[in-house]
């Protein structure tokens, strides 16, 4: 195929054949010990967009890069929905089991049913519509990098907040991950409600804290 302008060589081949709307999907937080995980699900329009020259993963775009895109995105977007999953529910059901239920609600919430969906990098089971994964997706789909910068602003907005409710962890600075100073934090304050306690790195900090309390 040849490569088209603005990462949008699938979605346009896919329209083409008469299989679009063509949605793309996303998640944000997956890899972090606290907070959500966010999954949004995005379907452009098939034309070029003016704005959207830079888009692409999330993770490759400076904070500022992303909030601009961000805007950019929910203003041009033939539809969008973002859910969060929460961290008692990852705990309840597992990281994989709490993402894939995320990425079904996200297309589900949609306000255009898609013909298609572009998943970066593993399938949906339950999905009813045609669905084809690719690695790397949220690089060379352009409504895969449309999802994760929809998943990732709204997520680190949401942390933000959050850090407001929970000062002692650093929150603002590494967005729930499992950084040095963050696990250090867990380790003096115990882990709060909105930990993920079946992350081993956060079972092991707590204990700490727990050892410690019983002195």
């Amino acid at each position: 195929m040849r490569r088209l302008k603005q990462l949008r060589t699938y979605e346009a081949a896919l329209d083409k054949a008469g299989l679009g709307p063509v949605a793309g999907i996303d998640e944000a937080g997956r890899g972090a010990c606290f907070g959500p995980i966010t999954i949004a699900a995005c379907i452009l329009p098939s034309r070029p967009l003016l704005g959207l020259e830079e888009l692409t993963d999330s993770k490759k775009l400076t904070p500022k890069k992303r909030e601009v895109l961000f805007n950019e995105v929910v203003s041009s977007a033939t539809a969008y929905s973002i859910v969060h999953i929460s961290a008692g529910e990852i705990d309840r059901r597992g990281i994989q089991n709490a993402n894939l239920d995320g990425a079904r609600r996200a297309i589900s919430e949609l306000s255009v049913e898609p013909g298609f969906v572009l998943v970066d990098a593993f399938r949906v089971p339950g999905l009813t519509t045609p669905q084809l994964p690719i690695v790397g997706g949220d690089y060379t789909a352009r409504c895969i990098a449309a999802a994760s910068v929809l998943a990732k602003v709204s997520r680190d907005r949401l942390i933000i907040q959050m850090a407001e409710e929970f000062p002692d962890y650093g929150l603002k600075g590494h967005k729930g991950y499992g950084t040095q100073a963050h696990m250090d934090a867990v380790r003096r304050h115990g882990a709060s409600p909105e930990h993920r306690y079946t992350y081993a790195n956060v079972a092991a900090a707590h204990q700490t804290y727990m050892r410690s309390t019983r002195r």
